[in-house]
């Protein structure tokens, strides 16, 4: 983990100014860590780009330990985007009441930058890849927004009272420890 030092020495960082380096932001206490672990949590299921700068952002306007954020962000990887993102899909579709049948099921990246097709010249009919993938973009829309905001949601309050509740008896064992050795 960078110390405050080193974060107030990057030149990337500078602009921030002492608004990065609120002790709040750093400091471990149970509201912090759990806030700043929701927030991470909440971006990586939100947004499949930018999640680690985001949940950084709101940690600074919540001040929320900002490492428990970008810690957070990690629930959901490059590796886990496509079946999380199929799942908030299926998910929004159920909420909205629409069909969710694996047939339907919008094939964003099929076709988009397939070697031999890219190679081969688009035909005056065909629509280049960008517009293709557009539209495949828009048929998920929707459905894929819901499902996502609904697991953005959901993950995040869990995230929060999952370490709230591990960090209370982590203390109350800690306690229980010390009236022991005391005896």
């Amino acid at each position: 983990m960078p110390t405050k030092e080193s974060v107030a020495q990057n030149r990337w960082l500078r602009w921030m100014g002492p608004s990065l380096l609120h002790p709040r932001l750093w400091h471990l206490s149970r509201r912090g860590v759990a806030l700043g672990a929701a927030i991470g949590v909440f971006f990586a299921f939100i947004t499949p780009i930018a999640q680690i700068p985001l949940s950084a952002g709101l940690s600074m306007l919540l001040r929320a330990n900002v490492p428990a954020a970008v810690v957070g962000t990690l629930v959901n990887t490059p590796p886990t985007f496509a079946p999380v993102y199929f799942g908030a899909w299926k998910v929004g579709s159920w909420m909205l009441g629409e069909q969710a049948d694996d047939a339907d099921a919008p094939r964003i990246l099929a076709d988009v930058g397939h070697p031999v097709r890219a190679a081969a010249p688009p035909e005056a009919s065909e629509q280049p890849w960008w517009q293709r993938w557009k539209q495949k973009l828009a048929q998920a829309g929707k459905p894929l927004m819901v499902g996502a905001l609904t697991f953005s949601v959901v993950f995040s309050t869990m995230a929060y009272f999952l370490v709230s509740a591990v960090w209370h008896l982590r203390v109350r064992l800690k306690r229980r420890r010390r009236a022991s050795a005391r005896r």
